[in-house]
């Protein structure tokens, strides 16, 4: 399908991964656009339902959607996804374990940690090293545009570390919620190798994207997708 994002480090006959942008649609539109695209029934899509938590979902067999913004699954042709528009979308795969995640972080689950704890999921679940764990890390609003209170920098400062994912201009903060999720993955000791990150801003890329700071509440989303084969 044409407007998809392939991350490298994901080429492998047997899994897919992408990041879509707003030409496919909003929300169910776009769902039942992926799952034509890669040939499996709508039903075997998961999303879980988002809420800026720091939860990790384990996806098993009941494809029940909970509240979660983070799903580790060990299971094939089950796509799973997440929706954002400015927030971060993540997408983990593991080639020895065969275990994939997709993971929600905007600036509250970033400031919870919800990468590594989705990295430690796959450790402590899976047996996953996080070594041989390969993340994408997708479009998303960046540091020229995300102005941000000081309290907001502050905690994800505190989860994250010191850095230059973040700035000050004058009495203004600003911060990029990616750098800082790729900060955490390689706290983590997922080698930088591994890590895929787009340079792409929605915020300044209107026509390409969902952006919740440049639209409001009528902005649509874009998703991270994976699936196993």
């Amino acid at each position: 399908m044409n407007n998809l994002i392939e991350p490298s480090g994901f080429s492998s006959p047997e899994i897919k991964a992408f990041f879509t942008t707003k030409i496919l649609g909003d929300n169910a539109e776009k769902v039942k656009a992926v799952s034509n695209a890669i040939n499996i029934s709508k039903e075997k899509v998961y999303l879980p339902i988002q809420k800026h938590t720091g939860k990790v979902h384990i996806l098993e067999s009941d494809l029940q959607p909970v509240v979660a913004d983070a799903v580790v699954t060990g299971d094939k042709q089950v796509l799973i996804g997440v929706l954002v528009a400015d927030c971060v979308p993540v997408l983990l795969y593991d080639p020895v374990m065969k275990v994939i995640g997709a993971v929600h972080a905007g600036w509250r689950g970033t400031a919870q940690q919800i990468l590594k704890n989705t990295i430690l999921v796959m450790r402590e679940r899976f047996d996953c090293i996080p070594q041989n764990v390969s993340i994408a890390i997708g479009p998303s609003i960046r540091q020229c545009s995300y102005e941000v209170g000081q309290e907001v920098k502050e905690r994800v400062v505190r989860a994250t570390g010191e850095g230059s994912y973040y700035h000050k201009e004058g009495e203004k903060h600003y911060i990029d919620i990616a750098s800082a999720n790729k900060i955490q993955a390689l706290l983590m000791n997922v080698p930088e190798e591994n890590i895929w990150q787009s340079s792409e801003c929605t915020f300044c890329n209107p026509g390409k994207y969902h952006s919740y700071r440049y639209s409001g509440d009528c902005a649509g989303r874009q998703g991270g997708f994976i699936i196993m084969w």
